[in-house]
């Protein structure tokens, strides 16, 4: 009987398979690392275009908000040019006020019979000054005044006796008044 020795075959066998899954230990190995170099290399592209977005927002937040400021300057200015239009118009139509009062107060005096001395005005009331030969003048111009459309309430504040040289004697009285608007046609006009 022959004998044929296997051994050899069996061990060539033996380190094939071993060199067969150390190849493919190896490849496996290769394959793990160039995936995930690949996978890494991905999420720094992702990266790098998420800091991109980033700047680019922050970019475009300094150039709103710049120009949000200069919204908000424009409005102040914008604010302070209407109160200043609206004190201009308010003078404006509060211009003719003294000259409307002073013709109107022209017409209410009892002529030859007294005189006004002073006329102060604010917002709300005038104050009149003036000489009369009488209380029943100054009782007459009081009676004019309520009955005219320039004043709401009109009081007297003051009436006394005053000599001029030594032989006239009048009567200085004081009176304030609760002015209503002093509005005419020129200024309805002016308005619109």
């Amino acid at each position: 009987m022959i004998r044929i020795n296997l051994l050899p075959f069996r061990a060539a066998r033996r380190k094939e398979n071993i060199r067969r899954q150390v190849s493919v230990f190896v490849l496996l190995i290769i394959f793990f690392i160039l995936s995930l170099t690949y996978y890494t290399l991905s999420i720094n592209k992702k990266i790098i275009s998420v800091k991109a977005d980033i700047s680019n927002v922050k970019q475009q937040i300094r150039l709103y908000r710049q120009k949000a400021n200069r919204v908000t300057d424009i409005n102040k200015k914008l604010k302070i040019m209407k109160k200043k239009l609206d004190i201009v118009k308010d003078l404006q139509a509060k211009r003719r006020e003294p000259l409307i009062l002073l013709n109107k107060m022209s017409k209410i005096v009892v002529p030859k019979r007294m005189w006004l001395t002073s006329l102060k005005t604010d917002n709300t009331h005038v104050k009149i000054k003036g000489i009369a030969f009488d209380n029943k003048t100054v009782a007459d111009f009081m009676t004019r005044l309520e009955a005219s459309s320039l004043f709401i309430s009109v009081d007297l504040k003051n009436l006394r006796m005053k000599n001029f040289g030594k032989t006239m004697q009048m009567k200085k009285f004081e009176i304030i008044c609760m002015k209503t608007g002093l509005k005419t046609d020129k200024n309805k006009k002016s308005e619109k």
